[in-house]
């Protein structure tokens, strides 16, 4: 009975429009009294909030949102864009293509999809709709490349997932870049073939010379430096995940003084990342009072025994699991759905014999799809926002991407070895 009321209650907080991490405290809160009163109720409840942010590796969360706003404040995205753009050059849908590369590049020295949607919506979809490329083909591919952030180490999304699977951050980050390369791919790939469709929506770009195509690449050293301090010497082994957020963070910050970026976006850079924390630290205490209630009522133990128990083929469960991921992003942004699912979705993982880390990625990657479909794709939202573009213009670009990406997690399924491969190498 307490299962029952505690999961309804949750259901119906979140129905109403209370924050998540609001009802997962109150729906975890509630079933803990139920199950064991107010013993129980207080002894978990008055360690939790401390413990929610007591681990060493949720440090890399600020560090990492910090790095992306110091990032956007010094401007570093409109030279990623350039330098991609004057190497595309006369490329069918070549300002399109810049978009997906910027788009990785932004991704690999930030964390934040929503923020490399917000970039992108200032630096690429101008220039294309500028030279005549369709509004729909344009902001389709700003939504779906600023997602490459949630994939792309370092990724705040891969973080969370790991603190609350109890997982190594360090393999988590490493694992995203090689399906991070190649859902590049597939959007770059998508665009071609939107463009060789109609070519009228993507007129041809601006030839470089191979002089010009030098000097616009030596601006490309900030990504390059920023993503070895912070990749680089994760995957290297020389720093764990919590000191390379550091160093990522000073990186930016040098950076964006070197710029000349004003006092006053360095503040901002910190309000937002100080207030974009707290949010999440709130999430997370939340979702570990929920997940302690969901433990100790045997909820999980009965949902992983009852799949496990039904007949259904292990990969068949992972299928249906995909599909439920597929359901949940179109009405919830990624951190809630992993707050959700991932108390229950990782031990099932487990248990059913499959490393979690390859699940994690396929989950993350699911998660992009939801930023970019309907009702609810905060790409989406946050692009039609600062372009003004109605937000059906942009979802009806998203949707070739959502196949596309669906095709990319079909093979992430097939090849678990695509994304295990750079973690089993780790330094």
């Amino acid at each position: 009975m307490a299962a029952f009321l505690g999961a309804t209650l949750l259901l119906f907080l979140l129905a109403v429009g209370a924050p998540v991490a609001l009802a997962l405290l109150m729906s975890g809160a509630v079933g803990l009294y139920m199950v064991g009163g107010w013993d129980l109720f207080l002894g978990i409840v008055g360690t939790t909030a401390g413990a929610s942010i007591q681990n060493y590796e949720f440090a890399t969360v600020p560090m990492f949102i910090l790095m992306a706003n110091l990032i956007i404040s010094s401007g570093v995205s409109d030279d990623m864009f350039n330098v991609a753009k004057t190497w595309m050059g006369r490329v069918p849908g070549g300002l399109a293509h810049a978009t997906a590369l910027t788009g990785a590049a932004f991704g690999a020295i930030s964390g934040s999809s929503t923020a490399a949607a917000a970039t992108l919506s200032a630096t690429s979809i101008p220039g294309m709709l500028k030279q005549g490329y369709s509004p729909k083909l344009a902001t389709g591919v700003a939504a779906i490349s600023g997602t490459l952030a949630m994939l792309i180490p370092p990724s705040v999304a891969m973080v969370i997932y790991a603190l609350i699977a109890d997982m190594s951050v360090g393999r988590m980050l490493i694992a995203g870049i090689l399906p991070g390369l190649l859902v590049t791919f597939t959007i770059i790939a998508t665009v071609a073939f939107l463009v060789w469709r109609h070519p009228e929506h993507a007129p041809p770009g601006q030839s470089y010379t191979l002089t010009e195509k030098l000097i616009a690449t030596k601006s490309a050293w900030t990504f390059i430096v920023l993503f070895m301090m912070v990749t680089g010497v994760i995957y290297a082994g020389v720093a764990t995940p919590t000191e390379a957020s550091a160093f990522g963070a000073v990186g930016a910050l040098v950076l964006a003084l070197i710029r000349g970026t004003k006092p006053e976006q360095l503040i901002h850079a910190v309000v937002v990342t100080a207030q974009a924390t707290c949010m999440i630290g709130f999430i997370i205490l939340g979702a570990l009072i929920f997940g302690y209630f969901l433990t100790i009522s045997q909820i999980t133990q009965n949902i992983i025994n009852g799949l496990v128990g039904s007949g259904i083929p292990p990969f068949g469960i992972v299928i249906i699991l995909v599909l439920m991921y597929l359901i949940l992003g179109c009405f919830m942004d990624i951190i809630a759905m992993l707050i959700l699912t991932v108390p229950i979705v990782h031990p099932l993982i487990v248990q059913l014999g499959y490393d979690p880390v390859w699940f994690a990625v396929i989950t993350i990657v699911m998660g992009e799809v939801g930023m970019v479909t309907p009702p609810l794709g905060m790409n989406v939202f946050v692009i039609s926002k600062y372009t003004r573009i109605p937000v059906g213009v942009i979802f009806g670009g998203s949707i070739p991407h959502v196949i596309a990406h669906l095709i990319a997690v079909a093979i992430l399924l097939l090849f678990p070895q695509i994304v295990l491969w750079l973690p089993n190498t780790m330094g």
